[in-house]
């Protein structure tokens, strides 16, 4: 029986023909295929190389997903536990046409890879996950100086959460904290899940201990959202603990998190916003996302005001410093006629 990275491998020798399969909306441009994204839609964000050292990898721009021809067969055919992706990978392998082929496509019902949607997958995970109060990941948070998250429907626990080292190709599951990415309607477009060691130290001790699935670009995390009747005023920012942080001591401040710099500088405010307050994080990558997002408020006539921690980020600033400093900080940084937001001091 072959190993995890023992199927990438073979995936890899036969990279082409995995994309042409299971990625048939793309075409091949020099050494790369490229497509829109890993559900097969049209476009060209995601490439995968199809030759030398990096052979079978493949990158999307727009999600920043990555990841080697096992991982692409998991997300392509919206498959959650790790059994069934190698047996969708074995059965490839089995096949007669498991090698380059022709670009015409063959609409036959045999032939067409399984296509589900992102969203569809990070959906399907949300609803294996239970209700946080109570749990590891409501544990993890408190200890983080976080002691009102379950009260956001946004946030779940999953008790044995699937997770694939990148590097080996070892498999293993750990508890994860899951946070719902939703789009203005409340739709549930994709998922973020920070894996959790099961002894209550942290995070667990893997490689990348933080992924998001789905669609994320122009959505978010959010708390006390309402999906009907304007927002007037609003907060955005990059980190999930760092927004929590934030939510903890504005408790009547509708807020997103959008997970990366880059989802945060393309994040679709909600129609009659009038303010966004845009929390920093303090490295070069906050600041793209800080510009982006105050570029884009401008263009739909919203003002943007930026909210700066005293350390790295808001959730440094509450474990350390404390809730009242906090909040000392935040108040001479909003406007007057938002001062309600916070809690007393």
């Amino acid at each position: 029986m072959l190993s995890a990275s023992q199927l990438a491998d073979r995936l890899a020798l036969d990279a082409e023909a995995v994309c042409r399969h299971y990625l048939s909306a793309g075409r091949r441009a020099g050494n790369y295929w490229i497509v829109g994204d890993v559900a097969n839609s049209k476009g060209k964000s995601l490439y995968v190389h199809l030759s030398g050292p990096r052979k079978g990898r493949w990158t999307d721009a727009a999600t920043t997903q990555y990841g080697d021809l096992l991982d692409l067969v998991r997300e392509s055919c919206g498959l959650v536990d790790f059994r069934d992706v190698a047996d969708e990978a074995r059965r490839f392998l089995n096949e007669p046409q498991a090698r380059p082929v022709s670009s015409r496509r063959d609409d036959t019902p045999d032939s067409r890879p399984a296509e589900r949607p992102a969203a569809e997958r990070a959906r399907r995970l949300f609803r294996m996950t239970e209700r946080l109060s109570g749990t590891l990941a409501d544990s993890y948070l408190r200890q983080r100086g976080i002691l009102r998250a379950s009260l956001h429907p946004a946030l779940r626990f999953h008790p044995s959460c699937y997770y694939r080292d990148l590097a080996s190709g070892r498999t293993s599951s750990y508890p994860a904290l899951i946070a719902a990415v939703t789009d203005q309607a409340g739709t549930i477009t994709g998922v973020h899940r920070t894996w959790l060691d099961p002894e209550g130290n942290g995070k667990a001790r893997v490689e990348d201990p933080r992924r998001a699935l789905g669609g994320l670009l122009g959505n978010a995390v959010r708390f006390r959202f309402p999906v009907h009747g304007p927002v007037p005023v609003m907060a955005a920012g990059e980190g999930l603990e760092s927004m929590l942080s934030l939510s903890h001591v504005m408790p009547g401040m509708p807020m997103v998190s959008a997970l990366t710099a880059n989802h945060l500088a393309a994040f679709r405010p909600p129609a009659k916003c009038l303010r966004i307050y845009v929390a920093a994080d303090a490295d070069a990558a906050g600041r793209h996302g800080i510009e982006g997002l105050s570029r884009r408020a401008q263009t739909l006539g919203i003002l943007p005001l930026v909210l700066t921690p005293e350390l790295g980020d808001f959730n440094e600033d509450l474990r350390r410093l404390g809730p009242d400093r906090l909040i000392a900080n935040l108040r001479g940084q909003l406007a007057p006629e938002d001062d309600w937001a916070l809690l007393p001091a």
